[in-house]
């Protein structure tokens, strides 16, 4: 593990907004008028995954500053781990197409990121469309069972929001950035472990705070991949009997649950890719995934 040292006396300009987009142009353009209109003016790069709806020709119009990384094909997530790595700065900041950050946070981030140099992520607060309604996770991440430690700020925390995500660019390509198998949709808990695994701190941070304003229209296929993607992590990362077991559990709800049999199915098509791909938490991250789980079940059974 190594920490980097900023460059600037502006905390800001050590930073690289990156976001991932495919098909969303109209979107994609609101949030890039957001991020322009910062204090901070940072630097922004899009990992655009082969759209085909002008998105790139709207960039270069609207925002000829704005760096554009056109992939081949659609990567998914896989199109932050490109973008992470064509960014020239220390730290990095994850948008989507339909987020952008609160003015200020970023240089708060990068600040906090400076001073604290195993800080690996930092988990934004997140607040949610016109209303800006805080996002039910804000609370779950401020409740972290796994507490603060000495040398980092905030909340330790497995798990985070993506679009509302700042990265010391270090940290995250040494853990390896988002995992290939996961594609799209849930992919954060994984990185978290990861990250964790390594030795980096994930944290969550109120006082940087991110705004989203989702489609209320729901992307086609979400519910599937998040429950085949939070499946496919326990087979990555933890123990193989947690792994039976939860895909036991999903397997006695796919009969009468059609997502879950569609997750079930996908699942178990990259099972043995994900046992090729295997690599256990250490013990004392997997105690702390344990604790979040049984935080889990007893909220759910409250």
């Amino acid at each position: 593990m190594s920490a980097d040292t900023p460059r600037t006396t502006d905390p800001a300009a050590d930073l690289t907004v990156v976001i991932a987009t495919r098909n969303r142009r109209d979107s994609l353009a609101r949030t890039l008028d957001r991020l322009r209109a910062l204090p901070e003016r940072p630097a922004v790069l899009v990992a655009d995954n082969a759209s085909t709806d002008g998105t790139r020709d709207l960039i270069a119009r609207r925002h000829p500053e704005v760096q554009v990384l056109a992939l081949p094909f659609n990567r998914g997530a896989l199109a932050r781990n490109h973008g992470v790595r064509a960014a020239g700065t220390p730290y990095v900041a994850f948008a989507d197409d339909d987020s952008w950050w609160a003015p200020g946070a970023l240089g708060t981030a990068a600040r906090l990121l400076a001073d604290h140099p195993r800080l690996g992520l930092i988990s934004a607060r997140t607040l949610v469309g016109h209303e800006e309604r805080p996002d039910p996770l804000n609370d779950v991440l401020a409740a972290s069972p796994l507490g603060r430690a000495h040398d980092l700020p905030g909340t330790q925390v497995l798990g985070y929001l993506a679009c509302a995500a700042v990265a010391r660019r270090d940290a995250y390509l040494d853990a390896g950035g988002y995992h290939p198998l996961l594609f799209f949709g849930g992919e954060e808990t994984c990185l978290a472990y990861d990250l964790a695994a390594r030795g980096w701190g994930v944290t969550h941070c109120p006082e940087v705070v991110a705004h989203h304003h989702p489609d209320p229209d729901a992307r086609t296929g979400r519910p599937v991949r998040m429950r085949r993607n939070a499946l496919l992590t326990v087979w990555l990362r933890r123990p193989l009997s947690l792994a039976l077991d939860r895909t036991r559990a999903l397997a006695a709800e796919a009969p009468h649950d059609p997502a879950a049999r569609g997750a079930l199915g996908e699942a178990l098509a990259r099972i043995p890719a994900a046992l090729r791909a295997r690599r256990p938490l250490p013990p004392h991250i997997e105690r702390g995934a344990r604790l979040l789980d049984e935080v889990r079940r007893a909220a759910h059974a409250g």
